[in-house]
């Protein structure tokens, strides 16, 4: 199976570069949950959030020369962050397009790691043409935050491990922004898993995923009132072809939902994990009559949580 061997192969690529995450349990949320759940911690990752993965694999893929003009992304959170140290890592110059309104946390975090801000309008197409300009200029190879195959391939890599550990699993639930990640767990649910299903969980804020796979085609969202800032991005073609094909299906929450999966992993896990995170353990709450019983692993994303803005 061809999935199977580009999985491997990225996860050998980029394995001297990334945390082998732990696999955590909860005796008291598996009795809410009237479920067996297992939660790949990916909060425990390098830069705080899977993205690292992704980001390394497609970094890794690239010729000498390719790595000698550097890279460029745009980015207001985990993908900035990832793709600078991705870069620093192997001595490839980072060039990140930040919008102007972008937390200063995570401005200070992509110097940090290595890479050079050049900051825009807070609008896509400022992001997109600021980029462009880059790549003109610099010769930098764009590097898409999701809608890579080799990003989806690196991200794919958790969702092997957690299989690796974990192969009797029914089903994986994973939340849902741009796609980087259900999708690459979805493929390792077909490469790894024994009829291990994939679900994907949403805010009904920024339900676009849900909607796209109703409409049959991608739609965007006009609003993005939700707590779960990484969640916010809407699906590319890449990712869509996958979550429409090999998603179950897409489970929506309320932010009183998520607000209170996130205090409860804080209070019984004694783990930080950021909104975005706490979305699929929402979702298995809330419909836990559909996986009761069951041995349901869980992908927190990621752990990058500003400390002043607790919504609890």
């Amino acid at each position: 199976m061809k999935i199977k061997k580009d999985i491997n192969e990225s996860a050998i690529r980029i394995e001297r570069f990334i945390h082998k995450t732990p696999v955590l349990t909860s005796q008291a949320i598996n009795k809410m949950a009237d479920a067996e759940l297992f939660f790949k911690c990916e909060n425990f990752q390098k830069m705080g959030a899977f993205k690292m993965r992704g980001a390394t694999n497609a970094i890794l893929q690239l010729s000498d020369t390719q790595k000698q003009k550097g890279v460029v992304t745009h980015s207001s959170g985990n993908f900035a962050q990832a793709l600078s140290l991705a870069a620093k890592n192997v001595g490839v110059k980072a060039h990140i397009v930040m919008p102007s309104d972008a937390p200063q946390v995570k401005k200070d975090a992509v110097k940090g790691y290595g890479g050079e801000i050049t900051e825009c309008m807070p609008t896509l197409e400022a992001r997109e043409s600021t980029s462009k300009k880059i790549q003109e200029e610099k010769g930098a190879t764009f590097v898409h935050p999701f809608n890579d195959f080799n990003v989806v391939l690196g991200n794919a890599s958790a969702g092997k491990e957690l299989l690796d550990e974990h192969p009797e699993l029914d089903c994986i639930v994973v939340p849902v922004g741009g796609g980087g990640l259900v999708s690459g767990t979805a493929l390792s649910a077909i490469a790894f898993g024994n009829n291990c299903t994939v679900i994907g969980a949403e805010p009904f804020e920024v339900d676009d995923a849900f909607r796209s796979i109703e409409a049959g085609m991608i739609v965007h969202n006009s609003t993005t009132n939700t707590i779960a800032d990484g969640l916010k991005t809407s699906l590319g073609d890449i990712t869509f072809n996958i979550i429409k094909n090999h998603v179950q299906e897409i489970i929506r929450v309320t932010e009183e939902e998520i607000i209170e999966a996130m205090q409860l992993i804080w209070e019984r896990m004694k783990i930080i994990v950021e909104p975005s995170s706490a979305t699929a353990l929402a979702a298995i709450l809330k419909s836990k009559q559909q996986f009761s019983k069951k041995k349901i692993g869980i992908m927190i994303s990621g752990g990058n949580v500003d400390l002043k803005k607790l919504p609890f």
